[in-house]
C-alpha cells in the first residue's frame, strides 16, 4: 500500500514539475488541457455529437467491422450474424459497429445519390449486370436470416460510421466530372446518407477508436 501512494504522489509531483515549466515556457494553457483529456474516462473529442455517437459502444460484447470495399455487400449481413449467434451462445449485451470507408462508402447512401451520381459505375456496384441505380445493400432479401441491409442494421441498433476523408474526395471527383461546386456536392451527399449513419472524422479514426473502446476488430471487406 505504501508503495502504491509512493508512486501515484510521485507521479502527481511529476505532472506538477512538467505543468511548472511549461507555464515558464508559456504552454499552461495548453498542458493542462491535455493532461485533463488524458485522464477522462474513454478520452474526449472536440466534437461532442461524435463522443456521443462513440458512447453508444456498450455491453459486454463488442465488435467493429472494417469495410474499405463493398465486398459483395457481406458487411451488411456479418453484424447481423455475429450479434445472433452470440446471443444464441455467450448471451450478454452487445454492440457492433461498422465503418464504411474507402471504396465501401456508397453503402451508407440513399437511393436518390445512387441515381443522380451514377453510384454504382462509380463504384463497380452491379445489380445483376448491369450498375446499380439504388443501393443494393440497404436491404439484403433472400436469406433464411432477417434484418440483414444497411439500413436494416442501424435499426436494430448497429453503429455505422462513413469516412469523412472519403465522402470528401469521392464527392470532389463527382463534382468535377458533372461540373458542379464540390462543397455542395458533398453537403448533398452528407444530407443523403441512410438515416443515423454517423459521419466519422476518417474510416481509420472511426476503427482505431473503437478498439479503443473495447470493440474487436473483423476485417469486413
Amino acid at each position: 500500500m505504501s508503495d502504491l501512494t509512493a508512486s501515484t504522489t510521485g507521479r502527481r509531483g511529476f505532472l506538477g514539475g512538467i505543468a511548472a515549466v511549461a507555464a515558464v515556457a508559456g504552454l499552461s494553457g495548453v498542458l493542462p488541457s491535455r493532461l485533463a483529456a488524458e485522464n477522462t474516462p474513454g478520452g474526449a473529442s472536440l466534437d461532442a455529437a461524435l463522443d456521443a455517437w462513440f458512447g453508444k459502444i456498450k455491453g459486454k460484447h463488442r465488435i467493429v467491422f472494417d469495410a474499405p470495399q463493398p465486398n459483395s455487400g457481406f458487411v451488411g449481413i456479418w453484424p447481423r450474424v455475429y450479434l445472433n449467434s452470440m446471443e444464441a451462445t455467450y448471451p450478454g449485451p452487445a454492440t457492433a459497429v461498422v465503418i464504411l470507408r474507402h471504396e465501401a462508402l456508397p453503402l451508407a447512401m440513399g437511393d436518390a445519390l445512387w441515381a443522380k451520381y451514377s453510384l454504382g459505375e462509380m463504384f463497380s456496384i452491379k445489380d445483376g449486370a448491369v450498375p446499380a441505380t439504388r443501393n443494393p445493400y440497404a436491404t439484403i432479401t433472400g436469406l433464411p436470416i432477417p434484418g440483414l441491409g444497411i439500413a436494416e442494421l442501424i435499426k436494430s441498433g448497429v453503429l455505422v460510421g462513413a469516412c469523412d476523408v472519403a465522402l470528401t474526395v469521392y464527392s470532389g471527383g463527382a463534382a468535377k466530372k458533372m461540373g458542379l461546386a464540390p462543397e455542395a456536392v458533398k453537403k448533398e451527399w452528407i444530407a443523403g446518407l441512410l438515416p443515423g449513419v454517423q459521419v466519422v472524422p476518417s474510416g481509420v479514426l472511426g476503427v482505431a477508436r473503437s478498439q479503443e473502446l473495447g470493440c474487436a476488430y473483423c476485417f469486413a471487406g
